[in-house]
């Protein structure tokens, strides 16, 4: 369960997050929408401790953030664009990593093997391409076996198979009951894999609920669609 509670972030003048509330229970997957500069990044920044809130609360699991970091240890993140060592290689960050966590790494090699990492391990990070490096933050992101995943823009680079076997990876996570928490511009990828939504503008939550009954209040058949309606019109909803 993921818990916020009238969370508000500026830099100086600028309020990017203006008192959002939002109940995220375990075992559901969502996707975050919304324009760019909506306060999608600083939201899920909040939410795994690396940008500190101006007010409010935030709980995960029972636990308050307060300076506290063990609820990590259950939380996987792909970011969008990551950034490694450059003069590692592959191998050694994978072993960097699981030294830095020291938990087991229990789908380490499942993941290689799902997105053919293997011919990547021995090449320096700095000589991969997008799309593996990507793959790299993915592995990274569940290999633990966290019950909270955040992915931001998962398959921005990635080929369409990696895509594929990336979206289904997700779907197995998901039947596992795990949380897990997409953003992504591809409307027809959060259709895939996501069942509820929020969806952010001005720094607010316009709306959080089933994507079947936005699809319903919207008189939409797609979710790009609807979002695009919210956009254009958009209602403050009480969540």
């Amino acid at each position: 369960m993921i818990e916020i509670k009238n969370l508000k972030k500026s830099f100086g003048k600028l309020e990017v997050l203006k008192g959002i509330n939002l109940d995220i229970p375990s075992g559901q997957a969502t996707g975050i929408v919304g324009p760019n500069g909506a306060g999608k990044t600083t939201l899920i920044k909040s939410l795994l401790g690396l940008t500190k809130p101006s007010s409010g609360e935030i709980y995960v699991n029972g636990t308050k953030l307060n300076g506290n970091f063990d609820y990590r240890r259950d939380i996987g993140y792909m970011p969008q664009v990551a950034r490694y060592p450059e003069n590692m290689k592959v191998n050694e960050l994978l072993t960097f990593i699981r030294g830095l966590r020291d938990q087991d790494a229990v789908f380490e090699q499942d993941l290689i093997d799902q997105f053919n990492l293997g011919p990547e391990l021995d090449k320096m990070l700095r000589n991969l391409s997008g799309g593996n490096r990507q793959k790299v933050g993915a592995t990274l992101a569940m290999m633990f076996d966290p019950q909270i995943l955040f992915f931001d823009e998962p398959t921005a680079g990635l080929d369409p198979r990696a895509s594929h076997r990336f979206k289904q990876r997700v779907q197995t996570e998901k039947s596992n009951g795990k949380t897990i928490i997409i953003t992504s511009h591809i409307m027809s990828e959060l259709e895939q894999l996501v069942d509820h939504v929020i969806f952010v503008l001005d720094g607010n939550v316009r709306y959080y609920g089933t994507m079947d009954n936005l699809l319903i209040e919207s008189d939409e058949t797609r979710l790009e669609s609807a979002i695009a309606k919210l956009m254009e019109h958009p209602v403050e909803v009480a969540i």
